[in-house]
């Protein structure tokens, strides 16, 4: 039985018009002297202190803590200012599967596994009136591999509920390849949604345990009570131009 739901936030609950990548790219340039400083930098599954690991990498820019708290203030800044002029929504069907979940006899924890920093996670789903949904999280500013946010999110989980949980008993939902890497890593199972920057073609040869066009395409209790290890959803329809972003 599935204890808990994790959520990745970009592509698979929110979109934000590129507000994220944006804000990146503004504090490259402000803070830093270096106008499209992040061109390099693939966004999609990353973790914000991995990209800003590559970030430093790239431009020789010393690794430190203070150019990093320098970076991090500076874009979360940009973040809330952009987030208010750049067009966004939540992806379809999230409203109705964070209210599923809700009403399912014995719940599970509602939670986050994202590569945003926690503050940054928080700018974006108060501003979409999501935040207070999640009750558990485990975010960017704790690891830059997504993977071992996976371990911290397992354990914070059993925390939560008072007894250690198999990698089974969690439910990751993602948009990306990553997000999928990240689940098989702690043995939990994935539903994958193209609502992000990858083709449902492309998130099934990575082979989830559900790989879906939409969150509309699939209910919780369907998740909930299935028995197959690698259950296909069939595809109802193909979704163009989803294309998400940081």
């Amino acid at each position: 039985m599935t204890k808990a739901v994790l959520f990745d936030i970009d592509g698979t609950l929110i979109r934000t018009g590129g507000a994220g990548v944006k804000a990146f790219e503004r504090t490259s340039a402000t803070v830093f002297g270096i106008p499209n400083g992040t061109n390099h930098l693939r966004f999609a599954g990353g973790t914000d202190t991995g990209l800003l690991q590559d970030y430093f990498r790239h431009h020789k820019i010393q690794h430190s803590l203070e150019n990093t708290a320098r970076f991090l203030e500076a874009y979360v800044h940009f973040l809330d200012h952009l987030l208010a002029t750049t067009s966004g929504a939540m992806c379809p069907g999230v409203t109705n599967w964070l209210g599923g979940l809700e009403r399912i006899q014995n719940p599970p924890l509602i939670g986050l596994l994202t590569g945003n920093i926690r503050l940054g996670a928080e700018i974006k789903l108060r501003h979409f009136g999501l935040w207070d949904a999640f009750k558990v999280g485990a975010f960017g500013c704790e690891h830059s591999d997504r993977n071992k946010l996976a371990e911290i999110a397992l354990r914070r989980c059993g925390m939560m509920l008072g007894t250690p949980l198999d990698g089974d008993e969690i439910l990751v939902i993602g948009d990306t390849p990553l997000d999928i890497e990240c689940a098989r890593s702690i043995g939990a199972r994935c539903l994958a949604v193209a609502t992000g920057s990858h083709s449902l073609e492309e998130l099934e040869r990575h082979q989830p345990n559900w790989a879906v066009p939409t969150l509309d395409s699939i209910s919780p209790e369907m998740i909930r009570t299935a028995t197959s290890p690698h259950k296909r959803i069939p595809r109802v329809r193909t979704m163009p131009g989803k294309k998400g972003s940081r």
